[in-house]
């Protein structure tokens, strides 16, 4: 992990993409799962808000390799839960 900024700067870049894919979808479909495609923006607000205070507590500040881990830890669960989002947008339409 190159910084703690990066790592915010790529969880508002991720949970904005989901978010502006969600609106698309919504602007697509007018009259299809509009309560669920509200729901996949709330989550992703959600995850944004939960990511970031995440990123600002890391776990054992004094211990250098349990920063370093949190961090590995935060990126991929980021990385894991963005792409949940992008399965159920995909799912919107069926």
């Amino acid at each position: 992990m190159a910084s703690i900024k990066n790592l915010k700067k790529d969880i508002s870049f991720l949970v904005s993409e989901v978010i502006s894919d969600t609106q698309l979808f919504m602007f697509l479909h007018p009259k299809q799962n509009t309560d669920a495609a509200y729901s996949i923006i709330e989550d992703a607000v959600e995850l944004h808000n939960l990511m970031y205070s995440r990123a600002n507590h890391p776990d054992g500040k004094d211990n250098p390799k349990l920063v370093k881990q949190h961090y590995r830890t935060l990126h991929a669960d980021l990385l894991t839960q963005i792409h949940s989002l992008f399965e159920r947008i995909s799912k919107l339409k069926d």
